[in-house]
């Protein structure tokens, strides 16, 4: 019989980050790990719709699938787009002078 693997999942939301480490069976993906955390049923902000995910900082697939010792990180969609963010603070930073 094939050993479970041990995955952990991570969700950075609004309350902070939770992490989980969940056991699946082998050739288990990024899906199975996400729906066996209970990670949507416990953080309010969790929208996998919107989110991305990645493994170790690589975006993934829902159906790509994990190895024993991934971290799978469901990212949050974006507050504000980077480079507008910069000209604001660029902006802000000009007129304070």
């Amino acid at each position: 019989m094939a050993q479970e693997l041990a995955v952990e999942v991570l969700f950075a939301g609004a309350g902070g980050a939770v992490t989980v480490t969940v056991r699946l069976p082998p050739g288990a993906t990024v899906r199975d790990a996400i729906a066996r955390s209970g990670l949507a049923e416990r953080c309010p902000d969790f929208a996998l719709h919107e989110a991305g995910v990645g493994v170790f900082g690589a975006a993934r697939a829902l159906d790509a699938p994990v190895e024993d010792g991934d971290r799978v990180e469901i990212y949050r969609p974006l507050a504000a787009d980077p480079k507008d963010a910069r000209r604001l603070r660029t902006r802000a930073a000009a007129r304070k002078k």
